[in-house]
């Protein structure tokens, strides 16, 4: 599953809905937890496929804000999901060169799960093979509306001119001001719909909604998506003759 650099093209930076979790664990007459606990499995074969087949940038939406409505039993179930994987992958993932950093509104996490996010992004920050990011109560609206709310204050303390607000000013407000946008979204499970996910800075890029659901998208999937990517034509706006 080698990178091969003289065929097509390879997205710089790729992001995901990781969608069919909980219809992976009915199929098999478990609960939907038992799902989420393999999606969790699969995202750490993703990410360890990265350098090979030269994805430098991979985004994952892990929980957004309108998952809170779902029942409390299946809230609480995830948030204990999400410290276990932070404890248990953060030594692999600084060995793997890894780093980890997250996106969304933080406010609503418990105490202790954004203190395990803030030590993961603290301890992996001189890290360059694969950037990961994780969209935890993240929402593309939501994350519009907080970077308005700061550029709005930052206008009101005279730290930012109205006139010189243009297309570039927002972006760096956004919850992802550190990443480049991204080129290929991918969303498992058969439903295309992006569910609000990185709203602005996907505007060019490419989408590819597939039938796979979450738990079992592996590594030779992934490829053949990147590979197929690499056969469209991009051309932002513009005609090609």
């Amino acid at each position: 599953m080698a990178k091969d650099t003289d065929s097509d093209p390879i997205p710089r930076h790729v992001a995901i809905i990781m969608d069919g979790n909980g219809r992976w664990a009915k199929a098999r007459g478990r609960p939907r937890l038992f799902g989420h606990r393999a999606g969790a499995r699969r995202v750490r074969e993703i990410v360890e496929s990265c350098p090979e087949l030269g994805v430098k940038y991979l985004t994952i939406f892990a929980f957004s804000t309108e998952n809170w409505k779902r029942t409390q039993v299946e809230v609480s179930g995830l948030m204990a999901l999400f410290k276990k994987y932070l404890l248990t992958e953060i030594r692999d993932l600084c060995d793997n060169g890894v780093r980890v950093r997250f996106i969304g509104d933080r406010i609503r996490l418990e105490p202790a799960l954004v203190s395990l996010m803030n030590e993961l992004e603290e301890i992996t920050k001189d890290n360059s093979t694969v950037n990961l990011t994780v969209a935890l109560n993240y929402g593309g609206r939501d994350e519009v509306f907080r970077a308005t709310k700061r550029l709005a204050q930052d206008v009101a303390d005279r730290k930012l001119s109205p006139d010189a607000i243009n297309e570039e000013t927002l972006p760096k407000y956004l919850d992802t001001h550190f990443l480049p946008d991204p080129d290929l979204v991918i969303r498992t499970s058969g439903e295309a719909r992006i569910s609000g996910f990185l709203l602005w800075q996907s505007a060019y890029a490419e989408y590819e909604f597939i039938d796979t659901l979450w738990p079992d998208f592996t590594p030779d999937i992934f490829e053949h998506v990147l590979r197929n990517y690499g056969k469209r034509e991009r051309r932002f706006g513009a005609v090609i003759a």
